[in-house]
């Protein structure tokens, strides 16, 4: 009882650190995984600059211009380093009619020809914009599985027609069910996609007013970290907005890795903040391993005693006290870690949480550490004893 009262400061201290480590590891894994369509090979090109962390100054980019249509043909036609570029404009709150069901608070988003390409868009069912409908901007949609669940919900929802904004409009793609995201930018289920040109007849897209557009710019794999690639395209939005050298950039070339990196620093600090408080409570069971270390080493001195007296060397008994402190520790460990293991299986709606191998690794060797510092005093004063003293006593 004695003992395992003791190792609970252990139990308690490497569920605290292995459970904020797989915490975090599992909220920066469900964040990461969110922002995959963002994609590690794009640009984007748009009014507005992402800020992360800060003061953001939005009154120095109000006055910017949207990028337009007519930019985005040009960059087309002429960008080298791309191996394709899209347009795009969103529109949130709309609602989709057919017949006597509707579908409020949904999404329309314009897109040009090679956004699934570009974006990894997969279908269900159904397929994508012919190069012609995108160029005419042909009524023709692609409607997310929520989206198609509540117009259709006996489904078969391909050939059918939706009405937008009074707009007759012929499904040809579904997309299957994404779920929930942690960081939802873009809920495709929810969500039906259009050609950008469509868009642009039922809603207002302005070079100043209206909704704003953005260009997506996918690199060649060679372009390491897209250099060359952004160095085009500011040098011909620039050449394009008539900007002078002086001139500071009245556009916006946004990277996905900015956001990356700044949910790896804010994790650090998480991560950081989680060892500490769990280091305290460690710190307390590594009192408590070497409080029943010195308790055991006074109740076996007389066996120690007979162990040197038969010629047992000094490392072996601090071998064999510092492996039942390692042990001891280990239990601990072990208990807090069943614990964490136990943690994964709590309901957290869209965060799914995990125990990797690397962090059941780390709270064994973390709890390997505090049992071998804990132990190694009183191991030494058993190591140390004299035979003839330890015996008598």
């Amino acid at each position: 009882m004695r003992t395992i009262l003791s190792l609970l400061g252990v139990t308690v201290g490497i569920f605290a650190i292995i459970g904020v480590f797989t915490l975090v590891d599992s909220l920066e894994n469900g964040i990461k995984k969110s922002l995959d369509f963002l994609g590690g090979d794009l640009i984007y090109v748009e009014k507005w600059p992402w800020g992360v962390g800060g003061e953001y100054p939005w009154w120095k980019y109000l006055q910017r211009p949207h990028p337009t249509y007519e930019e985005f043909r040009f960059l087309e036609d002429n960008l080298k380093g791309a191996s394709g570029i899209a347009i795009q404009a969103m529109k949130d709150g709309v609602t989709f009619k057919k017949d006597n069901n509707s579908a409020s608070g949904m999404m329309l988003m314009g897109i040009s020809h090679q956004y699934d390409q570009m974006m990894d868009l997969k279908l269900e069912q159904g397929r994508f914009f012919t190069q012609m409908e995108a160029n005419n901007g042909r009524g023709v949609v692609i409607i997310g599985h929520d989206l198609g669940q509540q117009l259709f919900p006996l489904g078969n929802a391909l050939g059918q027609t939706v009405m937008i904004k009074g707009n007759a409009c012929k499904v040809i793609g579904v997309l299957p069910s994404e779920g929930e995201n942690l960081v939802s930018f873009i809920d495709k289920d929810k969500t039906c996609f259009v050609p950008f040109n469509f868009f642009r007849k039922v809603y207002y897209v302005g070079k100043k007013n209206g909704i704003g557009a953005s260009m997506v710019i996918k690199g060649f794999p060679e372009d390491e970290g897209l250099e060359k690639l952004e160095g085009e395209v500011v040098g011909m939005m620039r050449r394009l907005r008539g900007q002078k050298p002086v001139d500071e950039n009245n556009f916006a070339v946004n990277r996905p890795e900015v956001i990356a990196g700044a949910i790896e620093n804010i994790f650090g600090v998480l991560t950081l903040a989680g060892a500490v408080i769990g280091l305290f409570s460690i710190l307390v069971g590594g009192f408590g391993i070497a409080n029943i270390m010195f308790v055991s080493v006074k109740e076996r001195t007389n066996l120690i005693g007979i162990q040197k007296a038969l010629g047992a060397k000094r490392f072996y008994i601090l071998f064999q006290f510092l492996f039942e402190a390692v042990l001891l520790s280990l239990a601990g460990g072990a208990a807090g870690l069943v614990l964490v293991y136990g943690l994964t299986y709590a309901p957290t709606g869209s965060l799914e949480l995990s125990l990797s191998f690397k962090n059941i690794l780390v709270g064994l060797m973390v709890s390997s550490i505090i049992g071998l510092v804990s132990g190694l005093i009183p191991a030494s004063v058993a190591a140390k004893m004299d035979p003839v003293v330890a015996i008598r006593q």
